[in-house]
């Protein structure tokens, strides 16, 4: 009997050992603007400024690419990458809010967009298939991203080798739901992300700024946080 317990002790203790860590992110040196809603604007108004047209023309959107939209809300980004990436190319729309996600595939199923899924992810990993995506677009939303180090972590991992990350967001204090370029840069240089295009997009304010990989994935205890940086 004692043999037994012994044994079974030994075999609880192993297993126990053999539990993975969790990763250990810095946590963000800033504030973090809260979540919104899941809508921007009206999509006619939106379509009247020009500011997806001219993002997917930046960004070198083509038939048949395989593209992420995360952090899609009501899917405005979603259907247009849809049109142009075409029946060949992928969209993968992502959000962290089931009510959000489940509209949203309602949605994509209504307009009969086969080339587009739907997927749950959660505030620190949007859990993109790895290397898979030739862009992958964060809209109007990183400044709502309360742990930007380890989504960033694991979504870098969704690039392919050449892909890009793209971020639309405005020039102002995170606090009124802006993110100042040279915090962005700060950040996807923590994970090895270099810029390679900025741009003003119609409003001063908005910008674009596409990254890539420039080298491998830090190991979460080695990323170095960055301080708040001001508009």
């Amino acid at each position: 009997m004692w043999n037994r317990t012994a044994a079974l002790a030994a075999l609880l203790l192993a297993s126990c050992r053999a539990e993975p860590q969790q990763p250990r992110f810095p946590t963000a040196h800033r504030d973090v603007a809260p979540i919104v809603g899941d809508t921007f604007s009206t999509e006619d108004a939106r379509d009247r400024v020009g500011e997806a047209q001219q993002v997917m023309q930046l960004a070198g959107v083509r038939p048949g690419m395989w593209v992420a939209d995360v952090g899609a809300g009501e899917g405005y980004y979603t259907v247009r990458l849809a049109r142009v990436v075409g029946p060949k190319g992928r969209v993968l729309a992502e959000d962290i809010l089931p009510k959000v996600a489940d509209e949203l595939t309602d949605r994509v199923q209504r307009q009969r967009l086969d080339n587009v899924a739907v997927r749950l992810g959660t505030p620190d990993n949007p859990k993109l298939p790895p290397h898979t995506f030739d862009r992958i677009f964060l809209v109007h939303m990183y400044h709502e991203v309360t742990a930007p180090y380890a989504f960033l972590w694991h979504l870098r991992e969704g690039l392919k080798p050449d892909g890009l990350v793209v971020v639309i967001d405005a020039n102002r204090a995170v606090q009124r739901h802006g993110m100042p370029p040279e915090q962005l840069k700060c950040e996807f240089a923590a994970l090895n992300l270099k810029p390679v295009n900025f741009t003003t997009l119609s409003s001063s304010e908005v910008y674009f700024m596409a990254f890539r990989l420039a080298g491998p994935r830090p190991e979460p205890e080695a990323i170095k946080a960055c301080g708040s940086v001001k508009s």
